[in-house]
């Protein structure tokens, strides 16, 4: 089994960014750490602040992956060519968000993501990628 993890605009700052909303450790870390986690899972891992380039790994993960894991970070709110992409492949596809996106500003209550995602993780800090990914495995996709 192959699972895409995408992540989206200033997710690479993980750890150093907010870390009283968005935690101290780096996505790195917690990447190195969930690979030891699920052994016996093939993963790929992107990361990108620029939108076209977040479409074109969506896309190439629906070609080459089982699943995916898609943070967008701010681009869920914002992106319909994002949202679109996801609409577009035909595997599943688990949209996570490490804060608890309807605590926080108004404008990040809504997700132009969620209607075509499979299944929509949020608040639980980095378990929510942990939590995906235990999904797409015992799942019957």
């Amino acid at each position: 089994m192959k699972i895409t993890i995408i992540n989206g605009a200033n997710l690479n700052l993980l750890g150093k960014r907010e870390p009283e909303i968005y935690g101290n450790i780096s996505f790195e870390t917690f990447f190195e750490q969930l690979k030891k986690e699920f052994s016996d899972i093939e993963f790929d891992c992107f990361q990108s602040n620029i939108e076209g380039e977040i479409v074109n790994f969506i896309q190439q993960a629906g070609e080459t992956s089982n699943g995916i894991v898609l943070n967008a970070g701010g681009y869920s709110h914002t992106s319909v060519v994002i949202a679109d992409a996801v609409k577009a492949v035909a595997k599943p596809c688990i949209e996570v968000h490490i804060s608890n996106i309807f605590s926080r500003e108004p404008e990040r209550h809504v997700s132009l993501i969620s209607k075509y995602a499979t299944g929509v993780i949020a608040g639980l800090g980095l378990n929510s990628y942990r939590l995906a990914v235990q999904w797409l495995v015992v799942s019957d996709f």
